[in-house]
């Protein structure tokens, strides 16, 4: 598996998105609804950021904004780290290792996104990849 391209590893895994504009109620909501820990920020069909339980936690609640009228845009990542479709699943494990974070956004032709899904997950459950990171 580590040498397959993240896009076989994530075929299936259609990325929860979310506008600028949605609240962090209706994000947080839709993420548990979906069972992800993040979520795809796209406006216009292009990337401007991830929102993840990290970004809710520590730039919501611990802040003590409230969610029901915060937008995502004001607490995302924007502009996040992401990974081409065809890159070795390996590739993206190396990357979020040296990068500190779980999740990492997948893009295809032309910056269009493909999935996220939280690809650590996938390291977790096989030994041999448990040795890559």
């Amino acid at each position: 598996m580590p040498q397959r391209p993240v896009r076989e590893i994530i075929a299936h895994q259609p990325p929860l998105k979310l506008t600028p504009h949605t609240t962090v109620q209706t994000a947080a909501k839709r993420m548990a609804t979906h069972n992800v820990g993040a979520a795809l920020v796209v406006d216009h069909d292009r990337l401007a950021g991830i929102l993840t339980e990290h970004d809710v936690v520590r730039r919501v609640v611990a802040a003590g904004l409230d969610a029901h009228a915060t937008r995502v845009a004001d607490v995302m990542t924007a502009d996040p780290r992401t990974i081409d479709a065809d890159r070795p699943f390996e590739f993206a494990l190396l990357m979020m290792q040296e990068g500190g974070f779980r999740h990492v956004p997948v893009v295809a032709d032309a910056g269009h996104v493909a999935a996220a899904r939280e690809l650590q997950q996938r390291r977790s459950r096989s030994p041999a990849l448990r040795a890559v990171a």
